[in-house]
């Protein structure tokens, strides 16, 4: 369906002060944030977590060396999603227009579209975090407290879901410099930055950059701070649906990734029997998490 003049009345007629609705400014890349882009050139990626081995047994005098197995554990697939919004209009809307290029003002409409799809896309993955609907590539939940593992089971996430408070944060911290790998070794992986809804910055200010401790009249140090703790400190995703669930973001390797298999692209034409104008835009990519340990989160109470 073309845009055409019927939905153009007040743009076709004298007198018309002001074109608004379309000058706002926008949350752009803050998935930037939470995901390490790759570049891809197949319809998908894939990516295999190999187990090490366990801890060395003791060898009695004269008797064999004990051997070890080590095994692919799981795959996180990343499978690319094309992405296209377009629109159309009529060849007589754009020669009685009176005020504006329409081409041009609904060009940066579609290019605000598609961004803010992206945004959406990349802040399902943490909006999903705790269901078990979307799994990642072993099988659970990507904050889960059931994480399958050569070990037993693992967990990212809390035992008993909090608020953010100053007492949630550092258990968090602590379980966090407590992750295995698949065999069980301790894993020297820290939190970075935490990943918070709009509804929780200021009390994340509070917690985490006040110099005494936050909510207390002990005149206490704010460990956190003095500490060094979450050293790239606290980033507002604006997409998040819950409005007390957060996420410690880690520094373990291979975590949050964004694979962009064709960058945006838009492209116009002219159709020859109608005579109208269309324009499209275009991409594709993919996002997901390969290793697990990249996240600890709650739900919040």
């Amino acid at each position: 369906m073309a845009i055409s003049r019927a939905q153009l009345a007040k743009e076709l007629e004298p007198g018309l002060n002001a074109l608004f609705g379309m000058e706002y400014d926008r949350y752009d890349n803050e998935h930037a944030e939470i995901f390490d882009e790759e570049s891809s050139d197949r319809a998908f990626e894939e990516e295999v977590m190999l187990s090490g081995f366990g801890t060395a047994p003791v060898k009695s005098e004269g008797s064999s060396i004990s051997f070890d197995d080590a095994q692919e554990t799981y795959s996180a697939r990343y499978t690319h999603e094309t992405i296209a919004l377009a629109f159309s209009i009529t060849e007589e809307a754009v020669e009685d227009n009176l005020y504006d290029r329409l081409a041009t003002r609904y060009t940066r409409a579609l290019a605000r579209s598609m961004s803010q799809t992206k945004q959406i896309k990349a802040a399902s993955v943490l909006n999903n975090a705790f269901s078990t609907s979307s799994p990642v590539g072993d099988g659970a939940a990507l904050c889960s407290a059931a994480h399958p593992s050569l070990s037993g089971n693992q967990s990212n996430k809390l035992a008993v879901a909090a608020d953010l408070n100053e007492t949630s944060l550092e258990q968090m911290l602590i379980d966090i410099a407590g992750l295995t790998d698949e065999r069980g070794l301790k894993v020297a992986v820290r939190g970075m930055k935490m990943i918070i809804p709009k509804e929780l910055q200021f009390i994340a200010e509070r917690v985490i950059n006040s110099n005494l401790r936050s909510g207390t009249a002990d005149n206490d140090l704010n460990a956190m701070k003095s500490m060094g703790m979450l050293p790239e400190g606290a980033v507002v995703n604006h997409f998040l649906t819950d409005t007390d669930a957060f996420f410690i973001k880690t520094d373990a390797p291979n975590g949050f990734k964004m694979f962009q298999r064709t960058p945006l692209k838009t492209a116009m034409e002219g159709d020859f029997d109608t005579g109208n104008m269309r324009f499209k835009a275009r991409e594709r990519y993919s996002f997901g998490v390969s290793d697990w340990r990249a996240v600890y989160g709650t739900e919040g109470a």
